[in-house]
């Protein structure tokens, strides 16, 4: 084996991303001293992306002073890529993280979100990438987009900045006035869930309980959503329960898409296309991928078969080497899958398994590469 790609996802709870990856590699250098391994770090939106895109191409990480959840002077934080390319998550601002106990999704904001997209945009970025994950808000992202220059306006024609408590207070929604160097960027937003903007699959419905919504408060919240997709639908022409996604992070996925013209786009697939997966992959003769579990919920594009996709057009082979495998998952071969391969060695329930993930993935990998080597592979 000549050249090698590594791209799993993290062990959700286990490993992460770059744990997983250094240990394949330590694996395919012990058998294959002279093989040229490159290694993608996947990002899914949350918490780490920043530092994921900065392993993965270089560039540097920018800090500035933000607003937090709670309207509170925060460090915020961006990476800009060597082309680039400013990568946001929208947790260095609005992350459960930072509420603590604090948690009401009706008061927390975005704010600090927009003001990393207004520094990246005036720093001389040519494209953005945000990612929509861990976030504590249910704003829809209308802080994010005040902080850069979007007006909403109340029945009296008064600017403010809403919250997820006051989302019904706006009559009118002005994107006219968003800044012209965040107009001209194009924006990618990380997206991984297809809820819509409002109702029982909606933002406020299924996540609104993790960020502190008791039910009273879950329904108080959709309804203002609702209210605000009216108000969108009749000042931007824009239909947002109808887009996928739309529900991401607290409806900052809708937000971004009507605000912003943001492109909602599965996690991977940004991942792919912003470390030019093509170009990278080159040449390999195997890509090594994975995640914590394969099930029939991963055929919808999750890691494993959106690098399987891309690999396919390349005709490279690629084994995933995952945690646990579910059933129905037979069209992960159809969409380029050639092998899945279990790190689970002993039958133990996940609490006894889970200290024995890194070992088990250093023993998968070795029998692995073991098998592959007398095949001459």
């Amino acid at each position: 084996m000549k050249k090698a790609v590594l791209i799993p996802d993290s062990f959700k709870g286990t490993m992460s991303s770059e744990k997983i990856i250094s240990i394949m590699k330590e694996r395919i250098l012990a058998y294959h001293p002279d093989c040229e391994v490159v290694s993608i770090p996947v990002a899914d939106g949350g918490e780490g992306s920043v530092d994921s895109f900065l392993a993965a191409l270089g560039g540097k990480k920018i800090t500035l002073p933000a607003k937090g959840p709670w309207n509170e002077d925060i460090e915020g934080f961006y990476g800009m890529l060597p082309d680039g390319t400013a990568v946001i998550e929208m947790a260095a601002a609005a992350g459960l993280p930072q509420v603590g106990d604090r948690k009401d999704p009706s008061k927390t904001t975005t704010y600090g979100v927009g003001q990393l997209i207004l520094h990246a945009a005036k720093n001389g970025a040519k494209r953005l990438v945000i990612g929509l994950g861990g976030s504590a808000t249910n704003d829809a992202g209308c802080g994010a987009a005040a902080a850069c220059g979007v007006s909403f306006l109340d029945s009296s024609g008064k600017k403010f900045v809403p919250v997820g408590d006051t989302l019904d207070r706006i009559a009118h929604v002005d994107t006219s006035t968003l800044d012209e160097a965040v107009k001209a960027l194009p924006i990618t937003a990380m997206c991984d869930i297809d809820n819509p903007f409002y109702g029982p699959s909606g933002a406020a419905a299924v996540y609104g309980p993790q960020k502190g919504a008791d039910p009273a408060m879950v329904e108080m919240l959709d309804g203002k959503m609702k209210k605000l997709s009216e108000v969108i639908s009749r000042d931007l022409g824009i239909e947002l329960q109808e887009i996928p996604g739309s529900g991401a992070a607290g409806g900052m996925g809708g937000g971004m898409r009507a605000f912003f013209s943001a492109r909602l786009q599965m996690g991977i697939d940004t991942v792919l296309d912003v470390t030019d997966f093509g170009n990278l992959a080159a040449g390999a003769d195997m890509i090594f991928t994975g995640e914590g579990k394969i099930d029939g919920q991963s055929l919808r594009g999750k890691v494993v078969i959106g690098v399987a996709r891309r690999a396919k057009e390349m005709g490279i082979p690629v084994v995933a080497v995952v945690g646990d495998i579910g059933d129905n998952i037979e069209g992960a071969y159809e969409n380029g899958v050639t092998g899945i391969f279990s790190t689970n060695r002993v039958a133990v329930p996940y609490k006894e398994a889970r200290p024995r993930a890194e070992s088990d993935m250093r023993l998968t990998m070795d029998n692995l590469l073991r098998f592959m080597k007398s095949m001459k592979i």
